[in-house]
């Protein structure tokens, strides 16, 4: 039996293989420090826990309206309107299996066989792949440092072509950390208008911002907004990743076709997580996320100036989520340039597990790799004396 011809447009993620190994040296009593994976060590607050377990008790076991549970989408839009100061017409909002599923739908609503994406190179790489599900093509552009890999609105004019159809960012970004701001959002919204094309905004990370100064959304724009999707998620900033809860806001023309599809591909998000969802706004709840994400700027505090020291070049400001993207290319080490070599390497000497840049760009990923500080800081600063030795 043959597969598709599209799954050879799918690459698997080139951690997977550092973190079944790590896994089976974990296994074999080896002492492991996971700076790989895109979670914090945190586990879901005990209101959430209490909530979903309540659900299950009271019989939430069956299906929502495909868009989400009512009371979940109200309540969304009343956390953009407190938080944020931006009015979110509830109707709008879509509940989805973790943001995913908004992005599944997003790209089988948009893009019709052959159309293109543009999306900054580097970035998450499963936003290629949700485009060649649909046949259709990511155009992937390398973006600078000097612009802390974001793309620019003069890039999209640049490299718009006929075939392009939306263009994807993500704020704050993985693997770099990078925080976009409102200026940054207009002059792209206006370079995409121009070409009649749409704007996606990845706010995953969104709450994970240090600066609360500079804790936005793209809804904030002035401004029509019939082009503009926004994406979120209750896996980050809400420590909610194996409910897989998401959601997004789209424009009111997409909601019949947004809702069509959901029907089809996944006719409606778990049910008990989004009731267990609902307690992630209560003051309290948000007063605890907040203090999370203090712990988190603190290990970033951390992490940093020691990588630094042991001459990462971090070439990106890491001012939200909780990761650092550094550049090895420069060090005197035979597998400097060869990420994932550098990391299966560094794995099997020192414990210490990191992800290799190859997973978030083509173009030159292989000079680079990710930390995240998803562990304590005193696991943070074994990882460090551990490298130290290593590159010594």
């Amino acid at each position: 039996m043959k597969t598709a011809k599209r799954l050879s447009n799918i690459s698997p993620f080139h951690v997977m293989d550092l973190l079944a190994r790590a896994k089976q040296f974990q296994a074999e009593g080896r002492d492991i420090i996971h700076l790989e994976v895109g979670e914090p060590d945190f586990p879901s607050l005990p209101c959430v826990i209490s909530a979903g377990q309540q659900a299950l008790a009271n019989g939430h076991t069956h299906y929502t309206p495909a868009l989400g549970l009512p009371q979940l989408r109200q309540v969304i839009a009343q956390y953009y309107k407190s938080r944020y100061q931006v009015d979110v017409d509830w109707n709008r909002i879509v509940i989805t299996p973790g943001a995913s599923g908004a992005l599944q739908l997003v790209t089988t609503l948009l893009l019709d066989e052959s159309d293109q994406i543009m999306l900054a190179d580097p970035g998450y790489p499963c936003n290629r792949h949700f485009a060649a599900v649909v046949n259709a093509q990511a155009q992937e552009v390398v973006t600078s440092a000097k612009d802390d890999f974001h793309l620019t609105a003069l890039q999209v004019s640049q490299h718009w072509q006929k075939q392009t159809k939306a263009v994807m960012v993500a704020t704050p970004s993985n693997p770099t950390g990078a925080v976009m701001n409102l200026q940054q959002l207009q002059d792209l919204q206006t370079a995409i208008k121009q070409q009649r094309g749409v704007l996606i905004v990845d706010e995953i990370y969104q709450g994970l911002v240090f600066d609360s100064a500079k804790d936005i959304t793209a809804l904030q724009l002035s401004g029509d907004q019939s082009n503009l999707f926004v994406i979120n998620s209750f896996s980050k900033y809400f420590a909610m990743t194996g409910w897989r809860l998401g959601w997004m806001v789209a424009p009111e023309w997409a909601m019949e076709g947004l809702d069509r599809l959901a029907q089809n591909i996944f006719l409606a998000a778990n049910t008990p997580a989004q009731h267990a969802a609902l307690a992630v706004f209560e003051k309290e709840a948000l007063q605890q996320l907040d203090e999370r994400k203090t712990e988190l700027q603190k290990r970033r505090d951390f992490l940093l100036p020691e990588l630094i020291k042991l001459g990462f070049d971090v070439v990106a400001e890491p001012e939200g989520a909780f990761y650092i993207f550094a550049r090895i290319s420069h060090f005197n080490h035979r597998h400097a340039k060869d990420s994932m070599a550098f990391c299966l390497d560094l794995l099997e000497k020192t414990g210490v597990a990191i992800t290799p840049g190859v997973d978030f760009s083509p173009s030159h990923g292989h000079e680079y790799v990710r930390f995240a500080y998803t562990q304590p800081i005193s696991e943070l600063q074994r990882a460090m004396d551990k490298i130290k030795h290593y590159l010594m």
